[in-house]
């Protein structure tokens, strides 16, 4: 008897995601609890388990179709290991390889996730990739088979496929493998083959790329344009001698590490600056519902991370109550699950205030957008040694630009400016996060 697969909630509000990628394929035996399906909403992705043990019999939707909470996506039938997907795989073998199974292409270009066969002892090993990856491999004239995977599951990304790439063109440059050419039209040469789908050594040919934009993509653009359509947005700078902040971390970082298991890093500072100056101008940490602002007594920190298909903002909850090791531990275990794609809909829900660090990126200067309902945004730049006057002498000092963006139907100049002020004294001087000055 057949088991539906359903779509789990994804968080309050969501109602559809869409199937970003297949994990498993007709045929496969699976665990109970193991994924057999990616989805994307307009926040995370999320993994769909299969509820019980068994093999994936039927995939009733398609990568990139959108599918409601609640609908049946998949039918997990009985049993389960090699001799119960065997004969459902050799099925599978003779629809897309008629020619037999000991000829099957390394790559298929059906529309389920590619696949690749690899060579030597695991000929019974398939390996999932996503179109991106596939599109690399391609490009890039790299056997899968032989690069070792670094993303969840092991499975390859496309930081794996361009690493393995470089590493090939630095040592005795590999051929692509032959199962790589699929045939363009009859009667062309092998090299015209790879050529025409390649598309290499066509004398400079200009190529373009379609894409879809994924839903996270989608939700960033029309949130970042509603904000800039909304909300009266303005900006302020400063710039931060960083010198008492570093030469903090120099001193303490060996047993701060010790002691807590995390690296001192510069977010603990900002994030304790930030929740000092709130308390003088509240409303930097306030945000606007209707025709009603509303004043929090708390700081729950919105920290922008990078992650493979955007970026997200998983919130840091009452970080003014924090310890400098509570915040630290709490941003690296974000950018962990952010790099994984494992963030819940709940650590991105909610947010008070924002800080964005365009600085590791190599950034000197910007204008965040700020992020609705929420009133300002911190940004944060490289540190970079620039000519400064102290005491009447110019001396070389680590510098940082800030940029306050907030929305000037809430927070006048006054105030803006005011908090940005108290940020920088508390960075020049970080004895007044002690103290509460």
């Amino acid at each position: 008897m057949a088991t539906d697969v359903e779509v789990p909630a994804l968080g309050e509000s969501i109602t559809e995601g869409t199937l970003a990628q297949w994990l498993k394929n007709p045929g496969d035996a699976v665990a109970a609890d193991e994924p057999i399906a990616s989805l994307e909403t307009d926040k995370v992705s999320v993994e769909v388990p299969s509820p019980v043990a068994g093999v994936l019999t039927e995939q009733l939707a398609q990568e990139g179709e959108t599918v409601a909470v609640g609908a049946v996506i998949a039918r997990i039938g009985e049993g389960g290991g090699a001799a119960a997907s065997a004969p459902a795989q050799a099925a599978a073998d003779a629809t897309t390889n008629p020619a037999g199974p000991s000829e099957t292409p390394a790559l298929r270009g059906d529309d389920h996730a590619p696949q690749a066969e690899p060579a030597g002892d695991n000929d019974d090993h398939i390996m999932t990739m996503s179109p991106a990856v596939r599109r690399a491999v391609l490009e890039l004239h790299v056997d899968p088979t032989r690069i070792k995977g670094t993303g969840k599951d092991g499975r390859l990304t496309k930081d794996d496929v361009v690493a393995a790439a470089e590493a090939q063109k630095s040592g005795t440059p590999a051929q692509a493998p032959s199962s790589f050419v699929t045939p363009a039209k009859a009667g062309a040469a092998p090299e015209e083959k790879l050529g025409s789908r390649l598309g290499a050594n066509d004398g400079g040919e200009r190529k373009e790329e379609r894409v879809k934009m994924s839903r996270l993509r989608q939700t960033i653009a029309r949130r970042l344009k509603e904000a800039q359509n909304t909300a009266a947005m303005l900006t302020t700078f400063n710039d931060v001698d960083m010198s008492a902040v570093i030469d903090a971390r120099a001193r303490y970082k060996d047993l701060f590490e010790k002691k807590y298991g995390i690296r001192l890093g510069f977010m603990g500072f900002f994030v304790k600056a930030c929740a000092l100056a709130a308390k003088d101008v509240p409303s930097v940490n306030a945000s606007l519902e209707g025709d009603e602002i509303v004043y929090h007594d708390y700081l729950d920190v919105s920290v922008a991370v990078s992650a493979p298909k955007g970026l997200v903002v998983p919130v840091v909850r009452n970080a003014d109550r924090m310890s400098f090791a509570e915040i630290e531990k709490t941003i690296a275990n974000f950018g962990k699950k952010a790099k994984e794609g494992t963030l819940t809909v709940d650590e991105m829900t909610g947010g008070t205030f924002t800080i964005s660090n365009g600085g590791v990126f190599g950034s000197l200067l910007s204008t965040p957008i700020i992020n609705p309902p929420q009133s300002a945004v911190l940004g944060m730049h490289r540190i970079e040694e620039r000519p400064v006057v102290n005491d009447g002498q110019i001396v070389a000092r680590p510098m940082m630009y800030l940029a306050l963006s907030y929305d000037h139907r809430l927070v006048d100049g006054r105030e803006a400016v005011t908090f940005l002020v108290r940020v920088k004294e508390a960075i020049e001087d970080p004895t007044r996060l002690l103290i509460d000055l």
